[in-house]
């Protein structure tokens, strides 16, 4: 099973800190997205919240990983339905393919221009 990790800590240099985080609200849209979504294969996805993936100057980020997989990193990506249904989607691919790998004319629009990380499997 692949997992996709979202930063709950994201935000934009511009959001004060007494706003919510704009990688809190994507984390939101994915689990309502999974819950409530017509895509019986985004079942197959682990969502986890993590508190920093430490991609601060790329907010909000996302992250893919399984055993035996490519790891993946992403950022720049808005905080909306849209860009949680085509995390959904990737990771689906992520948990359909042998290695992991995630081809750039494979992946959903909003993830093309953001990889910050691609990491080999553990040997």
């Amino acid at each position: 099973m692949s997992e996709l990790i979202i930063c709950t800590t994201c935000r934009t240099v511009d959001t004060p800190r007494d706003q919510r985080a704009a990688g809190d609200i994507l984390l939101e849209a994915v689990q309502a997205a999974q819950a409530f979504g017509d895509q019986p294969e985004w079942a197959q996805v682990q969502v986890r919240a993590m508190a920093c993936l430490s991609g601060c100057s790329r907010s909000c980020t996302a992250a893919y990983q399984a055993a035996g997989k490519h790891s993946y990193l992403f950022g720049d990506l808005a905080a909306t339905d849209e860009v949680a249904h085509q995390l959904l989607d990737c990771a689906v691919l992520h948990h359909q393919t042998a290695d992991g790998n995630l081809p750039r004319d494979k992946r959903p629009a909003a993830l093309v221009p953001g990889m910050i990380a691609r990491l080999p499997p553990m040997l």
